[in-house]
């Protein structure tokens, strides 16, 4: 890896970061408001929200096993994402790497920060091209971006294979788990010492139940988190969405984790035997690609059905191919027994 100052825009490294009222107030019994020219009249959100979520992120990183100091807490994935562009990448002059095909907000955060983003195409059976990426690369690749579990194929990419980017590409790289609480492999968010040019998305949206929150992940060194918290909007996280979030926090997903998992087998060898259905894809997260004989047809059906998947068959890779989330079991039921008629 380049050393960290190589690799950020210089401009951010000189940046001074907006400091907030909060900010300035370092402690104390404090019954009077008047810095912040909020509104005096309680009704329970016209004060400013922590800027650095303290309780929220304490309670994420024992959650997941890390100190406080690696995270970033960001308004949905989508954020730490846009972030890491305007972080590493000078407009117009860096690139970066991404497979093919994948989640489609990296491009179009590339594309909005005039980045170019090299899309390399996954190998058979969705593989990783590790030589591929590794070759793509040149001195202004700033980048990397890995989603494993991917989507919309399904698949976590096996360890060594991650690993070898890590070690032989010199920017960061970026692994996106945001269908990991899914997968049988730990995270790489535990390997943050080893590599310090990882950087780990999750997100609440999936497993955690909290898509309508936008609550975002990024793990990485202090030293990268550091720069994540000196870029991102002042408060990005408001105070309704970090008091919800330690509520589900609390409550935990076990059950509804392991119930979406026996749910995706049962899917798996049911699908096969419906009409019209090619191939059903191995999966590590909470849906299933599915290769259909007429997915346009198919897919129109079931929304005349009142049941609606996602068409992924213009997809470069994905040609002819419906990408199913497993849903209860009463709705996986329903859509077994529209694609049997």
């Amino acid at each position: 890896m380049k050393p960290l100052a190589e690799l950020v825009r210089p401009n951010i490294l000189a940046l001074a970061p907006y400091s907030t009222a909060r900010d300035e107030y370092k402690g104390g019994d404090i019954s009077v408001w008047l810095d912040a020219n909020e509104s005096p009249y309680n009704n329970g959100i016209n004060r400013y929200p922590d800027p650095h979520q303290k309780e929220l992120k304490a309670a994420v990183a024992a959650l997941k096993g890390v100190e406080p100091e690696h995270l970033f807490i960001g308004n949905g994935s989508d954020e730490a994402i846009d972030l890491a562009f305007r972080i590493f990448c000078r407009p117009g002059v860096d690139s970066a790497l991404s497979i093919a095909p994948t989640y489609g907000m990296y491009s179009v955060c590339a594309a909005i920060n005039d980045v170019e983003l090299r899309e390399l195409p996954l190998a058979a059976g969705y593989a990783l091209p590790v030589e591929e990426l590794l070759a793509a690369a040149d001195a202004n690749t700033k980048l990397l971006w890995l989603c494993s579990p991917n989507n919309p194929t399904g698949n976590a990419f096996p360890a060594c294979d991650i690993e070898r980017l890590l070690r032989g590409f010199d920017g960061m790289v970026i692994i996106d788990e945001a269908y990991i609480d899914f997968a049988d492999e730990p995270s790489w968010g535990q390997r943050l010492a080893e590599f310090p040019n990882l950087i780990v998305l999750q997100t609440f949206s999936k497993a955690w139940g909290m898509a309508g929150l936008r609550l975002g992940l990024a793990f990485a060194s202090p030293a990268v988190a550091e720069l994540f918290a000196r870029v991102k909007y002042p408060y990005n996280i408001n105070s309704p969405t970090q008091a919800t979030a330690l509520l589900q926090i609390g409550q935990g997903i076990g059950a509804q984790v392991e119930e979406i998992r026996q749910q995706r087998a049962m899917l798996a060898e049911a699908l096969p035997g419906c009409p019209g259905v090619l191939q059903v894809f191995p999966s590590d997260a909470n849906f299933l690609l599915v290769r259909m004989e007429d997915p346009n047809g198919t897919y129109e059906r079931l929304i005349a059905a009142g049941l609606i998947v996602r068409n992924r068959s213009h997809i470069a890779g994905c040609e002819g191919c419906l990408r199913i989330t497993v849903g209860t079991p009463q709705e996986n039921r329903k859509l077994l027994h529209e694609l049997r008629k």
